[in-house]
């Protein structure tokens, strides 16, 4: 497993934020099965890890990634080998462990294919004013394969997702926002150390609310709002015998911030 800095992927823990760092930078973060298999094993070492509330996927160097390496990955898919091992949490939230914490990331530069896949399948996106964006599957002969396609109609309109699906164009930041990709644009300069203050907030908020909130939303997401709405007083209920309700409703009446150990 992933523990401090492996040959691809580094992970920190500090202050409840798991921070999951891309390092391939001279490859332009371009994911070889190594790669693939430290970014899981990074996941479920955070998702197992009762200090982390919060992970922060960031770059190292100008690009979040040039997408798959094509000359290794196809031929493993094409032979029957999975993206990610199925014992270990998997990073596109396709099959697998499902990772129970909320994912922020941070792009900038070459996010493509994988790259845009991994957005959708995580929570928060900031993304850098020199961001480009690209879904070129088809212009390498196959397609997207990480869940772009499932993901992308209903998150962004059909009309806007076959746009990008269908064309294999690359898109900037503002198209990118426009279309509810990503969550803010920042300075290149600043966008990791935004993702991280945003991932600082999640961190200090409760961890049994944010985990409730994130497991609702996806539900209805999944399942449609009226089975998210069958569970949602069980869920509150649930949460208000909780020692993070009682210290947030003291931090309420006190007027001061909350200090939450989710429990």
């Amino acid at each position: 497993m992933v523990a401090g800095m492996s040959d691809r992927i580094d992970l920190q823990v500090h202050d409840h934020v798991a921070r999951i760092r891309l390092t391939r930078a001279a490859k332009r973060n371009a994911f070889d099965l190594a790669m693939l298999r430290q970014l899981a094993e990074a996941y479920t070492v955070a998702d197992a890890d009762p200090e982390v509330r919060v992970l922060l996927v960031e770059p190292e160097g100008d690009h979040f990634t040039a997408g798959l390496d094509l000359g290794e990955v196809g031929p493993a898919v094409a032979s029957g080998a999975a993206l990610f091992p199925e014992e270990l949490v998997d990073p596109l939230g396709l099959r697998g462990r499902v990772r129970s914490k909320p994912v922020v990331v941070a792009v900038r530069g070459h996010c493509l294919t994988i790259g845009i896949e991994l957005c959708l399948a995580s929570d928060i996106i900031v993304a850098a004013s020199d961001t480009r964006f690209g879904q070129i599957e088809i212009l390498r002969g196959i397609f997207p394969f990480g869940g772009a396609t499932m993901r992308m109609p209903s998150r962004f309109g059909w009309h806007n997702a076959m746009r990008w699906l269908l064309t294999g164009e690359t898109f900037d930041a503002n198209e990118a926002h426009r279309i509810g990709l990503v969550s803010e644009i920042t300075a290149p300069a600043e966008v990791c150390a935004r993702g991280a203050a945003i991932a600082a907030s999640v961190a200090k908020a409760a961890p049994l609310g944010v985990r409730a909130s994130l497991e609702s939303a996806r539900l209805s997401e999944r399942e449609g709002e009226a089975a998210a709405n069958a569970l949602l007083l069980e869920q509150a209920r649930a949460l208000m015998s909780s020692e993070d309700a009682a210290e947030g409703l003291a931090s309420f009446l006190e007027r001061r911030a909350g200090v939450f150990k989710g429990r």
